[in-house]
């Protein structure tokens, strides 16, 4: 009997898996916890402090918990960030750019995975430089050859690399495409040959499909990456056209120049709220794409060979 209830009790500690034991789950959960609390600490510190007043922020006493609520913090930053009409223009040169960039990877990743190419190992060399090389090594023959093309200071500065497979960080969307395609069924391809389908019906009719975790992958990494891109957009957009991140990197002397504010001065707490407003559509997007990714994921049931 002792022996039985030492192995019950083994069972129920360690079990036959680390994950399926209480002592393995209860390091996982604590685990899961600690990482989470380390991304959301921040959020609930800048929202407490974002519905601060002047007053509670001069208080030592008032941490996370303010006295009100005071959401004039949010009004002023919408007045400094021009938000409307900035967001808008954001949108254009994060979300364009980011289909665009998704679609091109896309072809570029089917077409190296599907098709006998010859100097492939060159072409993905080439693929991995544009990626090595640090991108302030070409900007000034980029910026030269915008300036010629007649596309600075404009969206275009930004829609047009990401239209020929030159966006951020392609390399790496090509490969993870590649590597999506490449493990797709062989059978699959010959099975539609045989009934008469072409590369393109493939292409759109297998190969898309299955290859959905790929897309909304890459769709929400390039969202994001050129969401708070700062460097290209400050260079290439220049000193009349603003995207949100630009407006909170200069956001003192954006808060000098608007009209309309009843705060004197800026403070942390309108920065605060300035910084959620601007995070906001990103969140919104990962809760829009969290559901396709999930179902994406069931689609691809089928294992390579």
């Amino acid at each position: 009997m002792k022996k039985i209830s030492k192995q019950k009790i083994k069972h129920i500690l360690l079990g036959k898996n680390i994950n399926e034991g209480l002592l393995g789950r209860t390091a996982i959960y604590a685990l899961l916890l600690i990482i989470g609390f380390v991304y959301i600490y921040p959020m609930i510190k800048m929202f407490a402090y974002s519905i601060k007043d002047l007053e509670d922020l001069v208080n030592p006493t008032v941490q996370w918990i303010p006295t009100k609520i005071y959401l004039e913090n949010y009004r002023t930053s919408w007045i400094v960030l021009s938000y409307g009409k900035t967001l808008l223009f954001s949108l254009t040169v994060t979300l364009i750019p980011a289909i665009l960039q998704t679609i091109t990877t896309s072809l570029t990743g089917y077409a190296l995975a599907k098709f006998k190419i010859r100097g492939k190992a060159i072409i993905f060399g080439l693929i991995l430089m544009t990626y090595l090389v640090p991108q302030q090594v070409y900007m000034i023959p980029r910026f030269v050859l915008f300036d010629k093309l007649g596309i600075l200071e404009s969206a275009w500065a930004i829609i047009f690399p990401a239209t020929f497979g030159q966006g951020l960080s392609s390399a790496i969307f090509i490969l993870i495409f590649y590597q999506f395609f490449r493990m797709q069924p062989k059978a699959l391809d010959e099975s539609a040959e045989i009934d008469g389908a072409n590369n393109y019906q493939i292409f759109f009719r297998i190969g898309v499909p299955l290859a959905a975790p790929a897309y909304i992958t890459a769709f929400l990494f390039s969202f994001v990456w050129y969401w708070n891109e700062t460097y290209i957009s400050s260079l290439f957009i220049g000193s009349d056209l603003y995207t949100l991140q630009l407006k909170l990197l200069n956001f003192a002397s954006q808060f000098s120049l608007a009209d309309g504010l009843t705060q004197q001065a800026v403070n942390e707490a309108i920065k605060y709220s300035a910084t959620i407003l601007i995070i906001l559509p990103v969140l919104i997007v990962y809760i829009i794409m969290q559901k396709w990714f999930v179902e994406g994921v069931d689609r691809t049931g089928i294992t390579g060979e």
